[in-house]
């Protein structure tokens, strides 16, 4: 005798195995209109955008007057790119908290039943992340211009190209701690905040490191956002050292498979 029990594993099972079985077009055509979805708020309401913009611009303003010497040139070319690398991290790293909302209203449970393979669930938000991103990166390369920065614009945009693989690691790596959290949002601010800063200050965002104890300095070694932010900050100067760029890159690749491989299994599992 099927029990509901079974009936419910077996109804997971055969909605695991259609996604693994849906053509590649429609995988595309469902991330597109998950994208999309995710978008939406995002064009209707872009003083969203701007309000995200007041901590990188108060440590623009803050910060780099203090770091008039740390390197050849403004402070400015220097800072700019960690506080653009910056801006990715902590916008990526936030969007889980719109998944915990979701998910408490139910309307992440709705889309679970739908035709939407769960696989483009995930990506599909993880590349929302990039538009957020780029719109960031221009107002604050916009912002500071004018002033003692040197703008190298196709430069720049390997840049931004660097971040937006970075910034869909760390999208799907917001959603799938909020897919763990649940309805207890309050563990998804605790484990996002005690992560997020480690992570920036490890990096050499606002403060080089040169000076800092081994330990320290290790645990730079190990941060993948250190090699981003070193790919950013050659970049950002005009200059192209193949080494420290494919750095970078391979950093944020690492991140992205990550993040994707451990949010697409966190989904796939997700009730």
């Amino acid at each position: 005798m099927t029990t509901y029990a079974d009936k419910g594993s077996l109804t997971l099972s055969t909605r695991r195995d259609r996604d693994m079985a849906r053509p590649a077009p429609g995988l595309v055509a469902d991330t597109w209109n998950v994208m999309v979805r995710e978008l939406r708020p995002v064009f209707r309401e872009p003083a969203s955008v701007l309000f995200a913009m007041v901590q990188p611009l108060v440590f623009l303003g803050l910060f780099a007057p203090l770091l008039p010497k740390v390197e050849d040139g403004s402070a400015l070319q220097w800072f700019v790119p960690g506080i653009v690398a910056m801006t990715a991290l902590m916008g990526a790293s936030f969007t889980g908290a719109n998944l915990t909302q979701e998910i408490v209203t139910g309307s992440h449970e709705r889309l679970l039943v739908s035709p939407l393979s769960r696989s483009s669930l995930l990506v599909g938000r993880a590349l929302k992340e990039v538009v957020p991103m780029l719109m960031q990166a221009a107002i604050i390369v916009v912002v500071v211009t004018p002033f003692s920065f040197d703008l190298h614009l196709a430069h720049v945009l390997v840049g931004v190209v660097l971040l937006s693989l970075f910034s869909i690691g760390v999208g799907a790596l917001s959603f799938a701690l909020a897919l763990a959290a649940k309805d207890q949002d309050w563990l998804f601010w605790t484990v996002q905040q005690t992560l997020i800063f480690p992570v920036l200050l490890l990096a050499g965002v606002l403060l080089p490191l040169q000076g800092a104890p081994g330990w320290l300095r290790t645990a730079s070694d190990l941060n993948p956002l250190t090699y981003v932010i070193e790919a950013e900050r050659a970049l950002f100067a005009g200059t192209l050292p193949a080494g420290t760029v494919l750095a970078g890159f391979a950093a944020s690749a690492l991140v992205a498979a990550f993040g994707l491989w451990v949010g697409l299994r966190t989904m796939r599992r997700s009730s």
